[in-house]
């Protein structure tokens, strides 16, 4: 099987409010709103995030994005009005951080440093 693109969707119950809190996650309007209900930015090459309106399935999804440097990541964050959980640690060299959207899909920042 040859996998062209990975879409993550966050269901949500309003998607003009959960497109104006992504915009403050991510740092810029999506990329596309090709219909009302739904947002998307195009986060690496053959990676997207969509927003999507689905009332019944709001709230049940888990993103995990990878950043370079999670406090600086955080850093960032708390300069739009965004703030995530404690700095927690996985495995050896894996140090991670919760946020949610605001109905309640968690959003993970991961740090993975390869050294």
């Amino acid at each position: 099987m040859d996998v062209a693109r990975v879409m993550m969707v966050a269901p949500v119950r309003n998607a003009e409010a959960a497109a104006l809190w992504y915009e403050r996650l991510l740092g810029r309007p999506a990329d596309r709103r090709p219909m009302a209900s739904l947002a998307d930015w195009h986060l690496t090459p053959g990676g997207w995030l969509h927003v999507f309106e689905d009332a019944e399935r709001a709230g049940s999804t888990l993103l995990n994005l990878e950043v370079p440097d999670l406090d600086a990541a955080l850093a960032e964050l708390a300069g739009r009005g965004l703030t995530a959980g404690p700095v927690r640690t996985g495995g050896v060299r894996t140090r991670f951080a919760v946020l949610e959207d605001p109905d309640g899909n968690r959003v993970t920042l991961m740090e993975h440093p390869v050294a």
